[in-house]
């Protein structure tokens, strides 16, 4: 108990308590993908679900609608009314999904981890089917109690944006494709020189890792509050206090490990700026996916793929690597803003092609989910969309269906990393209104400003906001696909000339 007998100070109190089971969660979760044992995933399983259940009776159990029932609104100041307004919302949809459904999709996704991680090292999706087939049907069975006059794949949109309607985010997600494959079009002719990057590995991994501890120093990152560690799939976690990152290496080049780096720091970096004073609650919890997408896409593209940054940095990654002492700067730049149509990987997808990889992702889980096509035909729609938008199919399904572990967990997380992108390239705008230009400050080794204005616009507002009111009052304007896709043209320009 929270020791008082205030309804809403015991309500708060028990949704702290269940976010921080989350925050558990996640912290196993990492420890699933980066040091557990091999045999270990039953026991895994049953600490999730137990978790799940934990935090699902905690958000709906008797004593918290109780609590809830008595709580005098009026009574209230603005930050407890939204911290009851985020409860209120998560609990309205928990409340529908029975605790037994619950725990079998919790069960089901940590077996679907295990399957996915088998299906890529035989290279088939075999093995991955059942269990994927398993979660869509669950899901199905989840969306239809929270709300059966949407579409399950709407519903799913409200877990990670849940203040955006699917309509709006499917017109966004629209124009931003049709632009990108307007550029295509237009630009494409120009786009076809190839890398003259003329640099051998290997690259070994613990020189990768030195360099990706070095650029988040530069960077800035809170080494007393965050690590770096190896995983089959970069990601980020887990709270204010616990920043750390993870990525994976390819001796073959020393770049998708760097640039993936940079993209889990921008996560880390909305991780640390939330308020210590309000961890646990909604005012010291990350707005929504696509927020925090808009941080690391700001540090990976705007930052990270920058001539200024790359005036400081490329001096480190020759002492690291000196094969790297006859290349130069325009080299460098080339390489890493270089478009390259053909690439399977999103993950490795240059900043204007990336686009189209959340496209095709977002087009097939969507016809998935509503039953458009059957799971055994993912395979055979995911190599038709890639001819139509790369040109090719991927060589294998590991760099085709299975080179993503979201699926294994999780389905509406795509369309995030778009919504992010068109955020971060109106965040930059702003920050060169409201502060500096933003390679002015990266030259001049002023990132602490840059981290500044974020803290105070975004990170430090927690959940007060709806996404579009967090958007409008940061940038001045609400989300759209014009500043970015601005943006990407005028990184094609700069290509070309």
């Amino acid at each position: 108990m929270s020791g008082t007998d205030d309804p809403y100070q015991q309500f708060a109190h028990r949704i702290r308590n269940a976010n921080v089971l989350d925050d558990v969660s996640l912290v196993l979760n990492w420890d699933q993908q980066v040091v557990m044992p091999e045999e270990g995933s039953h026991a895994r399983s049953l600490h999730f679900s137990a978790l799940s259940a934990m935090r699902h009776e905690l958000f709906t159990g008797e004593q918290t609608l109780e609590l809830l029932e008595t709580i005098d609104d009026s009574a209230l100041n603005d930050e407890q009314h939204v911290i009851l307004r985020e409860a209120r919302r998560e609990i309205d949809r928990k409340r529908s999904v029975p605790g037994p459904l619950v725990e079998e999709i919790s069960v089901t996704q940590t077996q679907a981890f295990e399957d996915w991680k088998i299906a890529r090292a035989e290279k088939s999706f075999d093995p991955f089917a059942e269990s994927l087939g398993e979660l869509v049907q669950l899901q199905r069975e989840r969306t239809d109690y929270i709300d059966a006059s949407k579409t399950t794949y709407g519903v799913l949109l409200g877990d990670t944006e849940p203040y955006m309607e699917p309509e709006d985010i499917d017109r966004l997600l629209t124009t931003l494709r049709d632009g990108v494959l307007d550029l295509l079009e237009e630009y494409g002719d120009d786009l076809t020189e190839p890398d003259h990057l003329n640099v051998s590995g290997p690259f070994e991994e613990d020189k990768q890792q030195e360099l990706c501890e070095r650029a988040l120093t530069m960077l800035g990152y809170n080494w007393s509050r965050g690590r770096l560690d190896t995983a089959p799939h970069p990601f980020d976690g887990l709270s204010q206090y616990d920043a750390r990152i993870t990525t994976r290496f390819d001796e073959s080049e020393p770049f998708s490990a760097l640039l993936s780096t940079i993209h889990e720091f921008g996560h880390a970096v909305y991780n640390l700026g939330l308020s210590d004073e309000h961890y646990g609650t909604a005012l010291g919890r990350a707005r929504s996916h696509s927020i925090h997408e808009s941080q690391s896409r700001f540090f990976e593209n705007h930052v990270g793929r920058s001539r200024a940054f790359w005036e400081r940095f490329l001096p480190t990654m020759r002492e690291i690597f000196p094969q790297f002492e006859s290349v130069s700067l325009d080299e460098v730049l080339a390489h890493v803003n270089r478009i390259n149509r053909s690439n399977q990987i999103r993950v490795e997808a240059d900043e204007v092609t990336y686009h189209l990889h959340i496209a095709l992702r977002h087009e097939i889980e969507q016809q998935l989910l509503e039953g458009e096509i059957a799971v055994e035909e993912v395979p055979t729609v995911w190599n038709e969309r890639a001819v139509e938008y790369f040109g090719e199919p991927p060589e294998s399904v590991v760099d085709g269906v299975l080179q993503d572990v979201h699926w294994s967990s999780k389905f509406g997380m795509f369309p995030n990393y778009s919504l992010g992108s068109m955020l971060a390239a109106q965040v930059a705008n702003a920050i060169d209104r409201g502060v500096a230009d933003v390679d002015t400050l990266i030259r001049e080794d002023r990132l602490d400003e840059i981290h500044n204005w974020l803290t105070q616009h975004i990170h430090q507002r927690g959940q007060r906001d709806t996404t579009g009111e967090l958007i409008e009052r940061a940038t001045g304007e609400p989300l759209s696909a014009e500043p970015l896709l601005d943006h990407l043209e005028a990184n094609i320009r700069a290509q070309i000339e």
